[in-house]
């Protein structure tokens, strides 16, 4: 039986198995294939590491020199301890702070996938009218980052009259051309038109064939795109737009930790700390999802 099984797979032909023989790594090969993924992951990891060392650091250690960077002598979690002391004196409740940024993070990430969503679902399974010239519009528009843009966004919100409202951390976040992008590429590789065109066939409208067949189809890409706009959204500041002070989020009072000089580094390491998990929870429930979908933006351009 092995024989058999052997012989399926063995190529028969001489050019064949010198192909084969071409295109396959040695041993030392992968071992330097993995060598050099594990230094570039660890040095990914690094800042990460650094931060949560550092949160447990007792301020004589923080203050030595040359620096230790992933070693603690003498951990303590008085840095988290004292976290509720330097906010005490706030005029606004650390709880109005966090529901903020939970209510603005959740309506967000979920107004940002349906808006991603949708427009990718005309672009991509409809006749519409120079979807090309509109795709490569926005495929242009990932150029530009949000410094580039600050000056204009503030004329417009001004404009709207939504300057110290919610909807200025909302609006902005909701057209995505990241969003929109991954969502195309993924709908291009994965949801086939003959799906689209046999709904259409057995009388389903656009809304219903997008909600009951494409959406579910796309989910990698949805849990995808909710960890990009959580991740953006719960780590959003007033960036000059919020001047209420129950209308700013918790990284905004967080922030203010770190003002202290070296003396609260360790608070603030803890601080980020306690704003890391979120966004690396929601990861770790995503992330095969992640790798799906970044791996199909990149079939078809």
């Amino acid at each position: 039986m092995w024989k058999t099984i052997k012989a399926i797979f063995t190529p028969q032909d001489k050019n064949t198995r010198v192909q084969v023989r071409k295109y396959t790594r040695s041993r030392f090969g992968n071992t330097m294939f993995f060598l050099f993924l594990f230094a570039f992951g660890a040095f990914s990891v690094l800042p990460l590491v650094y931060s949560v060392v550092t949160s447990f650091k007792p301020l004589d250690e923080l203050l030595i020199f040359p620096p230790k960077l992933i070693t603690v002598e003498r951990p303590t979690i008085e840095n988290y301890t004292i976290l509720p002391e330097l906010i005490s004196g706030l005029s606004i409740p650390l709880s109005r702070y966090l529901g903020n940024s939970v209510m603005l993070a959740v309506v967000g990430t979920v107004l940002h996938v349906l808006a991603s969503g949708m427009a990718s679902f005309v672009l991509a399974k409809s006749d519409i009218k120079h979807g090309k010239i509109i795709f490569m519009i926005i495929q242009y528009s990932l150029l530009f980052n949000a410094y580039t843009l600050g000056i204009p966004r503030y004329l417009i919100y001004t404009g709207m009259g939504i300057i110290d409202t919610y909807w200025v951390y909302i609006l902005p976040h909701i057209p995505s051309a990241m969003g929109v992008f991954l969502m195309k590429q993924y709908m291009d590789g994965y949801v086939p038109n003959a799906i689209i065109e046999a709904a259409r066939i057995d009388g389903a409208s656009w809304n219903s064939t997008f909600w009951r067949i494409v959406f579910p189809m796309v989910r990698p890409c949805v849990l995808t795109l909710v960890l990009f706009a959580f991740r953006d959204m719960w780590s959003l500041t007033a960036g000059g737009t919020i001047f209420t002070e129950a209308l700013k989020t918790l990284p905004t009072v967080l922030g203010t930790i770190g003002a202290g000089g070296i003396a609260r580094t360790g608070a603030s390491m803890a601080a980020n700390v306690i704003m890391m998990i979120p966004p690396i929870l929601v990861y770790l429930i995503s992330q095969s999802s992640i790798k799906e979908t970044m791996g199909s933006a990149g079939i078809k351009g």
